[in-house]
């Protein structure tokens, strides 16, 4: 009996991780169609993500650092530069749905849509407000909450003692536990297809194809502008850095970041994930266990758009006009603003009413519509977050790329 199951998982491992997720989503298509309301069947993508969930925290903490312990010299210019491209990526993006929502102009039907919590933040301080009170959060709370800031800085902190303090083997105690936590998520991801066999069950079986008729020219711009971001500023970012083509590089975050993050909807979930992908290129470990967590909280792609469509889409209806410059301010806005997405409950919708707040959008109007993003966010918030994911590892890659090319060494994908 042991020698049969272990040729069973022989042969699993054997078939290629991706190959094994297409046909859960396949199998977990017709069986939402075919059988639905099996709760066995949707707490096994429960299951997944909890165990996602449970774990990234952790493993941010640990890997970090042990990063920062071991550290070399050089690492410094690799986070200037991937900073430098999450910032500028979520900007363009903000810009790309700034120019979409003007070319085609929507209006929202708000009359008889639900309140929603009145949990935003006020104004653009109060994001910053909000991240500076995390990042000096306890750290045993910060991992427990999964505050990923507030985890960052203590681990770098805690990397930086151990570096200058810590015996050969009290290092090797917190490299080998790094491993161990490691082995742990390769055990997780193994699990992804029933994961999002489980994930894909629920989500046809509660949301349907309804969903597509009622807002479906609001989703259509808001994926639009997703889209363009993921195929076409990102690889445009990535190819005059690196220049060389781009798309295999896109193409490999695309199937090994975005699928697992797009039914997930969380950019958290898919840190391990990231991480695993980062490593089967070859990229540094020291750098990106800590890019990867950080890119997570401050490149949000998605976000931004998210945040640019709503409130456009707010002052069309209500017949406000919109200067160039107030558009440029509103980009400014819905990127800063979107770094702090990552901390806050609803992510990126709850940030709209701050966006609105610039054109003179009352608080009472601004909910409705966050009630209206909370509504389609079933596809919204899976494509955004499958943006902000997979460009959290392409934007790794190609900062450890290019910094890898000026030193004269060779840049493969």
């Amino acid at each position: 009996m042991t020698e049969i199951l272990k040729t069973v998982a022989r042969a699993w491992r054997d078939v290629h991780l991706m190959a094994r997720i297409f046909f859960a989503i396949i199998i977990g298509s017709i069986l939402a169609l075919t059988c639905p309301g099996i709760n066995a069947i949707s707490i096994l993508g429960t299951l997944f993500v909890g165990a996602l969930k449970a774990i990234a925290p952790v493993l941010v903490a640990v890997l970090v650092v042990s990063s920062v312990a071991k550290a070399r010299e050089g690492l410094g210019s690799r986070f200037r530069t991937v900073i430098i491209l999450y910032m500028a990526s979520t900007l363009l993006a903000a810009v790309v749905a700034v120019m979409a929502s003007q070319l085609f102009p929507l209006k929202l039907t708000l009359a008889g849509v639900g309140g929603a919590e009145n949990a935003a933040p006020g104004e653009l301080a109060d994001v910053f407000n909000n991240l500076a009170r995390d990042l000096m959060s306890n750290p045993l709370t910060a991992v427990g909450s999964a505050s990923y800031l507030s985890i960052l800085f203590w681990a770098i902190i805690i990397g930086i003692a151990f570096k200058k303090k810590a015996s050969d083997s009290g290092m090797r105690i917190v490299h080998e536990t790094a491993d161990a936590i490691t082995l742990v998520v390769y055990w997780i991801i193994q699990c992804a297809p029933f994961g999002i066999l489980g994930l894909v069950y629920t989500s046809v079986g509660e949301s349907g194809l309804e969903i597509f008729t009622t807002y479906g020219k609001l989703i259509v711009l808001l994926v639009g502008c997703m889209l363009t971001v993921s195929l076409g500023i990102n690889p445009l970012i990535s190819g005059i850095m690196l220049r060389r083509n781009p798309y295999p590089l896109v193409w490999k975050c695309l199937k090994g970041s975005a699928v697992s993050a797009f039914f997930t909807r969380s950019s958290a979930a898919n840190i391990p994930v990231n991480m695993t992908l980062c490593k089967s290129m070859g990229l540094d470990e020291d750098f990106y266990s800590v890019s990867i967590p950080l890119g997570c909280t401050i490149n949000m792609d998605g976000a931004a758009i998210t945040i640019t469509v709503m409130t456009l889409a707010t002052c069309h209806t209500m017949g406000i006009d919109v200067s160039l410059g107030s558009a440029l301010v509103l980009s400014l806005m819905a990127t800063l603003g979107a770094c702090g997405a990552s901390g806050v409950a609803g992510g990126s919708l709850l940030l709209i009413p701050m966006a609105c707040a610039l054109f003179g959008i009352s608080n009472d109007v601004a909910m409705q519509v966050v009630a209206v993003g909370f509504i389609i966010g079933v596809i919204q918030d899976s494509v955004e977050t499958a943006l902000n994911s997979s460009g959290d590892a392409m934007f790794t890659a190609t900062a450890d790329l290019y910094e890898r090319k000026k030193r004269g060494g060779k840049v493969e994908f």
